[in-house]
């Protein structure tokens, strides 16, 4: 989970190397992890067990035996209500593979390193970042960025993109330019 992180982690209270209630308790006690979403599955069935998983951070608690699809509606169930959370812009610190972008802060590390943005371009970047694969035209990026009655050129948004872009380095690819429509950011961050 150092190089990238999962979009849901099943985790097992059984470990053959750990507690899954020690593991669920280190990942929500990280900044990367703690709104990673966690589904508990285990043979413990007790009340006291389902609710000192929850407690302890999981997002859902499922005992075994289950079956398939009962499985897969809820991590269905419990990645939508985490995208629905990021979508709503309640996310004050998104990590997108190397890159960490923290609201509250003001700060962006690429690999661990400070990023030093301009107030746009920070916008910029959060704006792509909170909603993955989604292309935003120059326009809605500028009314995204600046209000409805800003008045720029669409050339304004290209040299923004160009001057974030070069601070992301050999990341640079992480923007994306969709040819004829606008920008958005990469999905598949690992080769970025």
């Amino acid at each position: 989970m150092a190089r990238r992180q999962p979009d849901l982690l099943l985790l097992d209270l059984m470990l053959p190397d750990g507690n899954g209630l020690d593991y669920c308790r280190e990942l929500r006690s990280e900044k990367a992890t703690a709104n990673l979403p966690i589904i508990m599955l285990t043979a413990r069935d007790e009340d006291t067990d389902v609710v000192v998983g929850l407690e302890v951070g999981a997002d859902d608690y499922l005992t075994k035996p289950f079956s398939p699809r009962i499985l897969m509606a809820r991590i269905r169930a419990v990645l939508r209500r985490h995208q629905a959370a990021e979508a709503s812009g309640g996310d004050d610190i998104i990590v997108r593979g190397p890159l960490r972008i923290d609201k509250e802060h003001f700060t962006v590390t690429l690999e661990g390193t400070p990023l030093t943005l301009t107030r746009s371009e920070f916008n910029l970047l959060r704006l792509l970042a909170r909603r993955l694969g989604v292309v935003f035209s120059r326009d809605r990026i500028v009314d995204a960025i600046h209000g409805p009655d800003y008045a720029v050129t669409d050339r304004s948004v290209d040299v923004l993109v160009v001057s974030l872009r070069r601070k992301l380095g050999a990341h640079s690819g992480l923007v994306e330019t969709v040819r004829g429509v606008g920008y958005r950011f990469r999905t598949d961050t690992e080769q970025a």
